[in-house]
């Protein structure tokens, strides 16, 4: 079934804003901050500053939190597209945001790094359940405000963990679905003992079979949490962390295959000694991290607090494969003979291992007095990883012993930054927006694949604006924001980089009345060497970028949230935008070609949804999410190969809450039910140029991720 764009904004509007936007007022004064906001204060933003952003609270998350990973959660906000590799939300997730994939998305948890340093994405898999701890996120699109770790090329974004309960509580909560999916966790807390202390935590557990055949993940998780807090003092001990075992499934499939057999997955694919195709049973990715987070906050006075953390994050782990006929060669194995026929390849199984620690210190001071808000802050982490293979099995091992390692590369990466802002009120209607942001950065690596690396990059980002109140109904803004950026590990590893530099201009106005909410704002991203998606993938299927000298993102994002009466509420956006190349060569056939100014990769020009609430009562809500994905090129060479179809996907979500006064607070029923109208869409994909050398004979071979059509979960969560 296919539908026009016309067809898809008919049917249910445009997708979602964030929820904290969506609270009926009469005003732009917001909401009242809660206490353990302190803790990402500093890199949070509100209506007084010229950024644009969405926030979505623990409330907005609850009716979809049925195992699905983050990004599948923040599917509705704008200019957002997700992607899962196993086809249903469980396992490996994407995000993209304003079209740059999630190595530019700049993400911290209390205010902590969260991206892998050296690759720079966020692998929310390591994570499995967090949207259960999570108290709050805030997006903010575009460069942002000065924030901590990797520098924000598309968004940043920060979660706020469970915030402390003053009332003990128990929950239990389980559902399952399509593809034998099955969550279940338990969360408690103490509540304040003495006033002053509360202990809390969650256990978790998701199994699920994926969509795509053995595209199976068994996620373990947990977290916990001590808080103290006296008058002035808020502190918090954190432990969490998870363990993921993933059937790989980032090879994609080919058009043929698409058409005839989507869910078919080729890792691990093997001919035995009879000829026959079988699958390695434990082609995975075994993963566990955890981290340790230690946040004070302190209340000095009555104009000044200050915020201090101490990080640690362990990660460890490998992803096994099957390899047939692989040169000794690659191993440092020596040639054999065996019945006296010479013999240089093998069938082996290998482990391509990660073991790394991640470690630092991030901090601020806020002053706030009458019109002037100041806050001083930073941050320096340091990251310590170790790249190996070994060899655990080989029909033919040569001169190797058992868990050799045929490879062992380590890195170094140390990021310090400390930055100022200031937001200063002229008088009731002007403010002053400033940013000054200092980030130092050196990078040592040895690999075979990198070559021996030691860079270091000095960054300076100023980011200035402009704020106009015209009345409590109407906010205007504009802001100049400077970005730069260095390359990752998979960088180095493809050629030379260059580092990245973006100038961001924003232009917004926000209007907020009793019944209506309205967020419209026009954006100009202009980059220079933009470390591009080439949409070809590395040998462990990591994305390939290349500097493509200038290129620019301009669009026009609008979300609204509109009451309809005292039972409907509908949240539209949309996204309009043009992401182009300047000048963009290409290596094609032994030559360089100029194809003009080309459409960027993985960029569609409109992204749209809505979400369509009927709340008959105070315990049911029911809720239409549509969103619709423009086309968009696998490439940077606009070739017709290398489109991937517009997509258009409705979900159905109900929530009811049973109130008890025995035992029981609460007894709360959730169900979801994702592409009720079955769409066999493509939402990510892959493409590289098939080169013989031969003038004429290169070509582009394309891989496609399918998403799941039709599929449910329903949950149930017990409150005590």
């Amino acid at each position: 079934m296919k539908y026009t764009m016309f067809t898809t904004l008919a049917l249910v509007g445009l997708t979602m804003a964030s929820r904290a936007q969506q609270q009926p007022t009469d005003s732009l004064e917001g909401k009242k901050v809660v206490l353990d906001e302190v803790f990402v204060s500093a890199i949070r933003v509100t209506k007084e500053s010229p950024v644009t952003f969405s926030n979505l609270t623990k409330e907005d998350i609850k009716p979809r939190n049925l195992g699905q990973d983050i990004p599948i959660i923040m599917n509705f906000l704008p200019s957002v597209v997700t992607t899962s590799n196993a086809g249903a939300g469980i396992g490996y997730t994407g995000i993209r945001v304003r079209g740059s994939d999630a190595t530019r998305v700049n993400v911290t948890i209390n205010g902590i790094p969260y991206n892998d340093a050296e690759s720079q994405g966020t692998f929310w898999v390591n994570m499995p359940d967090f949207a259960s701890s999570t108290e709050s996120l805030q997006l903010q699109r575009g460069v942002g405000t000065s924030t901590n770790g990797a520098g924000a090329f598309g968004a940043s974004l920060n979660l706020l963990t469970d915030r402390f309960s003053e009332e003990a509580y128990g929950q239990i909560s389980s559902s399952f679905g399509s593809f034998n999916t099955l969550r279940n966790n338990i969360k408690f807390s103490t509540g304040l003992l003495n006033d002053q202390v509360e202990i809390s935590g969650r256990l978790s557990r998701i199994t699920s079979d994926g969509y795509v055949d053995r595209a199976s993940s068994e996620l373990d998780s947990y977290f916990l949490q001590g808080a103290f807090k006296d008058d002035n003092t808020l502190i918090k001990a954190i432990l969490f962390g998870g363990h993921e075992i993933t059937y790989q499934s980032w090879f994609g499939i080919d058009a043929e295959t698409l058409r005839e057999n989507r869910t078919f997955n080729p890792a691990g694919e093997y001919t035995d000694e009879n000829g026959e195709t079988q699958f390695y049973e434990n082609e995975v990715d075994n993963y566990k991290q955890d981290h340790a987070q230690l946040l004070w906050n302190e209340q000095l006075s009555e104009f000044w607090s200050t915020n201090i953390a101490l990080h640690y994050t362990r990660g460890r782990g490998f992803f096994e494969q099957f390899r047939e006929d692989d040169d000794f060669s690659t191993y440092n194995f020596d040639p054999l003979t065996v019945n006296g026929a010479a013999v240089n390849t093998t069938d082996l199984i290998r482990r391509r291992w990660l073991d790394n620690d991640f470690y630092g210190t991030v901090f601020s001071a806020n002053y706030q007095k009458e019109n002037l808000n100041l806050i001083f802050g930073g941050g320096w982490n340091k990251y310590e990883g170790d790249h190996f293979g070994e060899v655990i099995w080989a029909r033919f091992a040569s001169n190797s012993e058992y868990r050799d390692r045929y490879y062992d590369d380590s890195s170094v990466k140390k990021d310090f930054n400390v930055y100022a802002k200031a937001n200063y009120k002229l008088n009731d209607q002007w403010a002053l927006y400033g940013d000054l942001q200092y980030r130092m950065v050196r990078y040592q690596a040895n690999g075979e694949d990198t070559g021996l690396v030691d860079d270091t990059f000095n960054f300076f980002n100023p980011k200035a604006g402009v704020i106009f109140d015209l009345n409590r109904n109407n906010n205007f803004y504009l802001s100049y924001a400077v970005a730069n950026r260095e390359p990752n590990r998979n960088d180095y590893e493809n050629g030379n980089p260059e580092p990245e530099r973006l100038n961001d201009f924003e232009l917004g106005w926000r209007y907020v009345s009793q019944n209506v909410q309205l967020n419209t704002n026009v954006y100009y991203m202009n980059y220079k060497n933009q470390l591009v998606l080439t949409g070809a993938l590395n040998d462990v299927g990591a994305p390939i970028r290349e500097n493509v000298g200038d290129s620019y993102r301009l669009g026009l994002e609008i979300d609204a949230n509109i009451a309809l009466g005292g039972k409907f509420q509908i949240t539209p956006n949309i996204a309009v935008s043009s992401n182009k190349n300047l000048d963009f060569f290409i290596n094609r056939d032994g030559a360089f070609q100029d194809l003009g100014n080309t459409n960027i990769a993985f960029s569609p020009n409109i992204i749209a949804g809505n979400r369509l609430a009927y709340l008959p009562t105070e315990n049911l809500q029911m809720a239409l999410l549509s969103k619709y994905v423009g086309e968009q090129y696998l490439s940077n060479t606009d070739t017709e190969a290398s489109k991937l179809d517009a997509y258009f996907t409705t979900d159905f979500n109900i929530t009811y809450e049973i109130k008890t006064e025995k035992i029981l607070k609460s007894i709360v029923f959730s169900g979801l039910v994702n592409n009720i109208f079955n769409q066999l869409y493509v939402s990510d994909g892959y493409t590289f140029l098939d080169d013989f050398s031969t003038p004429g004979n290169s070509f582009e071979v394309q891989g496609y991720y399918p998403q799941a059509g039709t599929n449910f979960l329903l949950g149930a969560t017990l409150n005590f």
